[in-house]
C-alpha cells in the first residue's frame, strides 16, 4: 500500500555532494557530530522522541542496508530542539539484527541523542554522507511537516551508515528551516 505518490525528484539517487544549497551547505557536508555542532549553537538543546516502533522501511532504505523489502526494523524518528524549536528532523532505521547485536543499546535511548552515542564509540565507523532535496511528496517531508511553521519548497537531507561489529544502522537528518534563522 503506497502512503504518499512519487516524483521524479523523489526516485533520484541520493547524491555525494549536495547541490544549490547556500544556507545548509555548512550543516549539510560537515561528518562530525550534528548533536555537538547543535549543543555548540544553542543554549537550550534537546530531542524529543516523536517514534521508536517495528515498521517496513522506506525501499531506498531497504537498498541500502540490505534489507527485504517488506522486512520490518525498528524506526526511531526524533526532533532535534534548539532553544525550543525544531531545527532538524532524525530518522534512524535499526534493523532487527542490529537490536539484537552490538546496537541493542538503541532501544533504551528514550531522549537521549543517538549521535552522542555513535561519535563517543571509537568503534564505530560511518560511511561519506550522502545527500538528497526532498521534495513535498518525498516521505521524509511529509513527516517533519507538523513541525514546521511554513512549509519550503524543499528540505535537504543527508544520511550515512553505521558500523559497528559489521552489523549496520541508518541515520538520516532533515534540515529544517529554522536552523537557519
Amino acid at each position: 500500500m503506497k502512503t504518499h505518490s512519487h516524483t521524479s525528484q523523489d526516485r533520484q539517487r541520493w547524491l555525494r555532494k549536495p547541490l544549490a544549497c547556500r544556507r545548509e551547505h555548512g550543516w549539510l557536508i560537515n561528518p562530525d557530530s550534528l548533536t555537538a555542532r547543535l549543543q555548540q549553537r544553542y543554549t537550550q538543546f534537546s530531542v524529543q522522541t516523536l517514534k521508536m516502533a517495528n515498521a517496513r522501511v522506506i525501499h531506498d532504505e531497504a537498498c541500502v542496508l540490505h534489507l527485504k523489502l517488506h522486512q520490518l526494523a525498528t524506526v526511531r524518528e526524533v526532533m532535534l530542539l534548539g532553544n525550543q524549536q525544531a531545527v532538524v528532523f532524525a530518522h534512524s532505521i535499526i534493523p532487527r539484527r542490529a537490536r539484537r547485536g552490538p546496537w541493542h543499546h538503541l532501544a533504551r535511548l528514550g531522549n537521549q541523542p543517538l549521535g552522542a552515542l555513535l561519535f563517543a564509540n571509537p568503534q564505530v565507523r560511518r560511511t561519506p554522507l550522502t545527500y538528497k532535496k526532498l521534495s513535498k511528496h518525498h516521505v521524509l517531508y511529509q513527516k517533519a511537516l507538523p513541525h514546521l511553521a511554513e512549509p519550503p519548497a524543499y528540505l535537504w537531507a543527508r544520511r550515512s551508515v553505521f558500523y559497528l561489529n559489521c552489523v549496520s544502522i541508518l541515520v538520516t537528518e532533515v534540515f529544517l528551516p529554522a536552523l537557519h534563522d
